[in-house]
Parts: structure tokens; C-alpha cells; sequence
């Protein structure tokens, strides 16, 4: 069975950021993973995750002035040395952290820049990351984005990532499949996690509409977990939805599938 993992950026926004590992772990989470680490000291970080024994599944890439609406600078032909700057930071948190998949957030395309040389850039900075994660053990997950909740976002589809990933040339870059996000721009997903399993590092879920807990809307939850069980996925699913109420009292969809073997 796959393992389940709390995004702490959502769930627990009851607590305060650093009490929220405490919450995930007493939940009967064993691994987290967030947005970003980069406002707290990584040592920090580092001792919470040992304190409550959990395993860092997964954080990304710097993405620029988050607050101010960027989603990421993967994108931006004239921030290049920028987000070669956040590869090497995100690695100094990674290898702190025990941190083995670093996610990229493409971006938002940039208006008045042509195709081609967003394409380029995109493709020049995942072979840069690809190649300077590899050397650390660490993979680099490609995620592509709903573009309802994001509009313009660049990367928006599951072939639309592979091809990026085959342009760049690095065997050691993957699909982070996010199930809400490709449920409202493809459908299809049992299938397509079928067909590129191979290449499916890491996988997210939310319900749809409303993007909260498995159970809230249209996606059959249990038959894909099921369908996840019988392809042989063994990678972490990453809860990365916001809770219709309560956090922990919405956790009754995962309870039966957390102490599973």
C-alpha cells in the first residue's frame, strides 16, 4: 500500500507551522512535506522531524515572491541566476532535512516573452537542477498545475511534463502526479497513472470540486487507491488538500489505509 503523507502547509492550520509535525506524527503520519522550508533555521526542522520520527518526504525549489503571486521562476528567462541560486539552497535544506525529492514549480509564463525561449529556459534550468540534484542523491520532481486555480501556469499536463523532461535530457527528474490538479485539466487517472508508473516519483491528492479530503467530491478515492495497489506504486501520496473543517477531524478517509502493510 502506498504510504500517506501530511502536507503541513493545509492540514494543521490550527497549530502554529512548527507545532503542526507534532499534529501529523500524534495523527499517525509518518512522513510530511510543505511548500517551503526556507523561513525556519534548517536544524530546526531537523529536530522536529527526529523529535516526532518523521521522514521529510518532500519540499520545493525557491519559487520566487510567493506572497506577491509568483508560482515558481523555472519560467523566467531573466532569473536564471536566481533560481540557480535556490538549487543550491534547496539542496543545503534537503540534505539537513534527510530530504530526498525536491519538487519545481515551473511558474506562471511571462507576458511579451515567445514561446521558444520560455521553452529553453525551462529546459535549461531542470537539466541545471536535474544535474546538481543527482549529484547529492536527491530527485527532482516535475508538477504540472491546474491552470483554473493558476491561471497561465506553464506547465499544465501530463505529456506536456514528460516532453519537458525527455527536452532536458536528465535521467534523474520525474513526474510529481498530482490527482486534483489532473483531474480538472484531463481526467483519466487511473489510467494515465498506469501508463507512466515508471516515471511517477510522487503523487498528491485533493478532492474535486473544492479541492479539500478524499470524500468531499467527485473522485473515487478507495478504487484508486486499490487500482494504485494492484500497479505496484510504492512512492508516498502526499495529502496536499485543505481541510472542509477540523484537520484531524476530517482524517476518518485515512485512517484505514495508515497502518496498512
Amino acid at each position: 500500500m502506498p504510504r500517506f503523507n501530511a502536507n503541513l502547509t493545509m492540514m494543521f492550520n490550527e497549530f502554529d507551522f512548527t507545532d503542526r509535525f507534532g499534529a501529523a506524527a500524534d495523527a499517525g503520519f509518518r512522513g510530511v512535506e510543505y511548500l517551503f522550508p526556507y523561513a525556519f533555521d534548517k536544524n530546526q526542522l531537523a529536530e522536529l522531524l527526529d523529535r516526532h520520527n518523521l521522514e521529510q518526504v518532500l519540499h520545493n525549489l525557491p519559487a520566487g515572491d510567493w506572497d506577491g503571486g509568483e508560482r515558481g521562476i523555472a519560467v523566467l528567462p531573466d532569473r536564471v541566476g536566481e533560481f540557480q541560486d535556490g538549487v543550491g539552497r534547496a539542496i543545503e535544506y534537503a540534505n539537513t532535512l534527510g530530504c530526498k525529492q525536491i519538487n519545481c514549480l515551473a511558474g506562471i509564463a511571462p507576458a511579451g516573452v515567445d514561446a521558444d525561449t520560455i521553452q529553453k529556459t525551462l529546459v535549461d534550468n531542470l537539466r541545471f537542477a536535474g544535474e546538481q540534484l543527482k549529484a547529492q542523491g536527491i530527485r527532482l520532481l516535475v508538477e504540472a498545475i491546474n491552470t483554473f486555480d493558476i491561471p497561465g501556469f506553464y506547465v499544465s499536463g501530463t505529456q506536456q511534463t514528460l516532453d519537458l523532461i525527455d527536452a532536458s535530457g536528465g535521467d534523474n527528474i520525474y513526474v510529481q502526479y498530482d490527482i486534483y490538479h489532473m483531474q480538472r485539466m484531463e481526467g483519466e487517472l487511473a489510467a494515465t497513472m498506469e501508463k507512466h508508473l515508471p516515471r511517477i516519483a510522487h503523487l498528491q491528492l485533493a478532492d474535486n470540486p473544492g479541492r479539500n479530503e478524499p470524500g468531499t467530491g467527485e473522485i473515487n478515492y478507495p478504487f484508486l487507491f486499490d487500482h494504485l495497489d494492484r500497479i505496484g506504486y510504492q512512492g508516498w501520496i502526499g495529502c496536499e488538500y485543505k481541510p472542509a473543517g477540523d484537520t484531524v477531524a476530517g482524517l476518518g478517509w485515512v485512517k484505514p489505509y495508515l497502518h496498512r502493510k
